[in-house]
C-alpha cells in the first residue's frame, strides 16, 4: 500500500503532467489559429477565398509507431515554438506591367465545368482593347460606387466584367462575403450568394499574377481602393470580384480590374463598420455582412 508521501508525490506528478499538457494544447491551439490566419491571408484563394488543410497520409498499423511519432511531433512542436518565428513582409504590387500589351488582345472563355448560377452569354474573344481606362459604376445599397477599370492590366477580365454588366448579370445580387480581420474585402458577383456561383465559363489570370515567376514569401499588398477578381485557383476566374476597403496582404493571384473612387469607398466602409454575421464555417471576422450589400445594377461606359 502506498504511503501518504508516495500518494502526494503521485498526485503532484499527475497535476504537473496535466498542467503541462494543457499548456501544450493551448499553445498548439494558438499556433493553429495563427497558421490558419496566415494561410487565409497570404494564400487567399478562391471564389470562396480558399481553405487549406493538412491530411494524414495513412496508418502504419503499429500503435507504438503512432505514439512515438506523436511524441516526436510534440517535441518538434515545442522546439519550434520556443524559438521566435519571423514572417517575411508582404511586397508592394508593381504599378503596371513590365512590358505593355499590344493595343488589342485575344481572350479565351472556355466552359468552367460547373453550371451557371445565372445564364449569361460568353464575351467576345478577339480584338479586345488593352489600352486606357474605362469608367464604371456599381449601384450598391442605392449609392454609386465609381470605378476606373484599367484595360492595360487585365483586359480579358474587364471584357468579361463589362459583358456581364451589360447583360444585367449582377443586377439584383448580394455581396455575400465580408472580411474584417487579416484581409479587408467585400466579395460580390455571385448570383447564388453561396460563394460558389459563376457564369459557366472561366478565363486566365492576368495582372499581377503574370508579373511574378515565383510567389513572394510574404505575399503582396492589395491596397485600399482596389477591385480585383476572386478565383478558386489558377485559371478559374468567373463573375466574382472583391472590393478592398483597407490594405490587405494577399498572394498576387487575383487579377486587378482597377480602382474604386473615394465616394464609393465610403459606401463600402459603412458596410464594413457594421461587421459580419456569425458563420460557424469561417473564422472570426469572416461571413455575410451584417448590413445587406445589395447590387441594383452595374454599368460600364464603353
Amino acid at each position: 500500500m502506498a504511503s501518504n508521501q508516495e500518494r502526494r508525490e503521485a498526485a503532484r506528478t499527475t497535476l504537473e503532467q496535466t498542467i503541462t499538457e494543457r499548456r501544450k494544447q493551448e499553445r498548439r491551439k494558438k499556433a493553429l489559429i495563427g497558421a490558419g490566419a496566415v494561410v487565409g491571408v497570404v494564400a487567399l484563394a478562391g471564389a470562396t477565398f480558399g481553405v487549406y488543410t493538412l491530411a494524414s497520409g495513412g496508418d502504419s498499423g503499429d500503435p507504438g509507431d503512432s505514439v512515438a511519432a506523436e511524441d516526436q511531433g510534440d517535441e518538434m512542436f515545442d522546439e519550434f515554438f520556443d524559438e521566435p518565428q519571423e514572417m517575411p513582409e508582404p511586397e508592394a504590387l508593381p504599378d503596371g506591367r513590365a512590358e505593355a500589351l499590344p493595343a488589342t488582345v485575344d481572350c479565351a472563355y472556355p466552359e468552367s465545368g460547373r453550371p451557371a448560377a445565372k445564364e449569361a452569354e460568353r464575351p467576345a474573344e478577339t480584338g479586345i482593347p488593352a489600352e486606357g481606362t474605362v469608367p464604371a459604376t456599381i449601384n450598391l445599397n442605392g449609392e454609386p460606387v465609381g470605378l476606373s477599370l484599367d484595360r492595360a492590366k487585365s483586359p480579358c477580365a474587364i471584357n468579361s466584367f463589362a459583358s456581364l454588366a451589360e447583360q444585367g448579370y449582377f443586377d439584383g445580387t448580394s455581396c455575400h462575403r465580408l472580411t474584417t480581420a487579416g484581409i479587408f474585402v467585400l466579395q460580390c458577383g455571385d448570383p447564388s450568394a453561396t460563394g460558389g456561383g459563376g457564369p459557366g465559363y472561366a478565363f486566365a489570370d492576368e495582372f499581377p499574377a503574370d508579373q511574378f515567376q515565383e510567389q513572394p514569401p510574404g505575399g503582396t499588398i492589395y491596397p485600399r481602393g482596389t477591385i480585383a477578381m476572386a478565383n478558386a485557383g489558377p485559371g478559374t476566374n468567373g463573375s466574382q470580384f472583391f472590393l478592398v476597403y483597407d490594405d490587405s496582404p494577399l498572394a498576387p493571384a487575383y487579377s486587378i480590374l482597377g480602382q474604386i473612387d473615394d465616394a464609393g469607398l465610403s459606401v463600402i466602409d459603412a458596410i464594413a463598420q457594421a461587421g459580419v454575421d456569425g458563420n460557424p464555417g469561417s473564422g472570426p471576422g469572416d461571413g455575410a455582412p451584417s448590413i445587406p450589400a445589395e447590387i441594383t445594377s452595374v454599368t460600364v461606359e464603353e
